[in-house]
């Protein structure tokens, strides 16, 4: 198969961010498919070019395109729709000069790039697989985001359109049927890859020490945060619970990456004096092995609002493969699976007192900590690893496009 995947903030191994997929990518072209994919050249989390090149080979059979994007995902809210619409234009033009296609994977959020790759799959006669990631625009409606009742209109009616009209519609997280379904999809698209992460970009035996040495992090309990530093993700509330602790000496908080509210984060730590508080730039995905060895324990944190109970997300999963426990202030059905697996403490989201006193639970009780960090290397072992998701994903690629189909040519 040809599969052309349109994806704006599409991430290497050399960048920041999730890199699930160019996983899914190499597993595809690992199996005999080619895999073309339509990015943004600029990185979601630091607003900044990641290449220089046009198109670029990451290996054979996998090839990035780099579409021309005005403004910045990781700007004002104008901008960043600035960025969108651009992308959705320039990847339009794109898509249609790509040949033979069978399968058209659009991906969201955001939301406009996927109408592109409904477009490109009806006129070039190819599938068109939509997947969902975060459940937008309701996130953004309920973060306060996207305000305007016009665009708001809009964009659910732009999302209904989309759930009707995919031949398949692939989610991360069972806590996203609900949704889909209220919205018009038919429950026999759905179909349910669980997010997840290669746990062989990992050792959990790693003590990490040339890069605790490095960051005067020798001998400290370090409560490590990574990603995007948005509005999403509650660091506010971090900040909090690390002003509760900055008598503990033992005791680090870690944020590692980038984003639009890092410098009121940065401004915030120092005005309260958070000595305990060390802000890094974001690092390649390739790098964050070194990062996570050299961590206690993670934090996933999101805001306290309903539909986050319905996110799996990322860097839980990195976490748990790093051997880390987690302390999760997050609801909902990522809380399941950290319970169930015993991998870590859950906390009310948007409780600072309790996401500190959890903190200092675990450094107060290092054993106990460790034992949690190997049971949730082993839940992702067996439950969420990204070499299985890609051979669903194969699975389900090659039941849209029958081999018949793929034979005689029958696409643009």
């Amino acid at each position: 198969m040809h599969i052309l995947l349109i994806h704006q903030v599409f991430v290497r191994p050399d960048d920041p961010g999730g890199t699930r997929h160019y996983e899914m990518a190499h597993r595809l072209v690992r199996s005999g498919h080619k895999v073309t994919i339509l990015a943004s050249p600029y990185s979601y989390q630091t607003g900044q070019r990641v290449t220089e090149q046009d198109r670029e080979v990451l290996e054979p059979g996998l090839e990035v395109v780099r579409c021309r994007v005005l403004g910045s995902v990781n700007r004002s809210f104008f901008w960043r729709t600035v960025g969108f619409f651009s992308f959705m234009l320039s990847s339009f033009f794109e898509g249609l000069a790509q040949p033979k296609v069978d399968l058209v994977w659009g991906t969201s959020p955001p939301l406009p790039q996927v109408f592109t790759a409904w477009l490109v799959a009806r006129l070039k006669g190819a599938q068109f697989l939509f997947e969902i990631r975060d459940l937008w625009p309701a996130f953004a409606i309920q973060l306060g985001i996207l305000k305007n009742p016009l665009l708001i209109r809009l964009a659910l009616v732009l999302e209904g359109f989309l759930y009707r009209r995919a031949d398949r519609l692939v989610i991360n997280s069972p806590g996203f049927i609900g949704h889909l379904e209220s919205r018009g999809a038919k429950q026999g698209k759905i179909v349910l890859i669980r997010n997840g992460v290669d746990p062989a970009m990992f050792d959990p035996a790693s003590p990490g020490a040339d890069f605790r040495a490095k960051h005067g992090l020798k001998n400290k309990f370090v409560a490590l945060y990574a990603g995007a530093h948005g509005i999403s993700n509650d660091l506010t509330v971090l900040l909090e619970a690390a002003e509760h602790l900055k008598r503990d000496p033992r005791i680090r908080f870690l944020l590692v990456g980038d984003g639009k509210e890092k410098p009121n984060l940065v401004l915030s730590a120092t005005e309260r004096k958070l000595g305990n508080v060390v802000f890094l730039p974001p690092v390649a995905k390739h790098d964050m092995a070194g990062v996570l060895a050299a961590s206690d324990c993670g934090i996933a944190i999101l805001k306290p609002i309903p539909l986050y109970g319905t996110t799996y997300p990322n860097k839980v999963f990195d976490y748990m493969a790093a051997g880390r426990p987690v302390v999760l202030a997050i609801d909902g059905v990522i809380r399941k699976v950290v319970e169930e697996a015993r991998a870590g403490t859950a906390v009310p989201p948007g409780n600072a007192r309790a996401l500190a006193d959890a903190v200092r639970g675990l450094a107060d009780n290092p054993a106990a900590a460790r034992k949690m960090g190997a049971r949730g290397r082993s839940v992702v072992e067996r439950e969420f690893s990204r070499e299985e998701q890609a051979r669903e994903m194969e699975r389900l690629m090659r039941e849209m496009i029958p081999v018949k189909k793929r034979k005689s040519g029958e696409v643009a």
